[in-house]
């Protein structure tokens, strides 16, 4: 499974996109955007999502 930004919550503070291990997160059109296709919810990296963990907005990051 893979993770979302949703759009309306997102900051665009930045804080996930160097966390990612998969190179997963990137700016898209003043927000960031997790690429699902390659989102691995950080499985075999990390035991919880790094993003999750970085990010301070509520239900900003959620399941694809």
């Amino acid at each position: 499974m893979a993770l979302q930004i949703m759009r309306d919550a997102c900051t665009a503070c930045g804080d996930c996109e160097p966390l990612c291990p998969t190179g997963s997160i990137a700016p898209a059109k003043g927000v960031y955007r997790i690429d699902t296709a390659t989102c691995t919810e950080c499985e075999g990296d990390f035991d919880l999502p790094q993003c999750l963990d970085a990010c301070l907005q509520d239900d900003c990051i959620v399941p694809a």
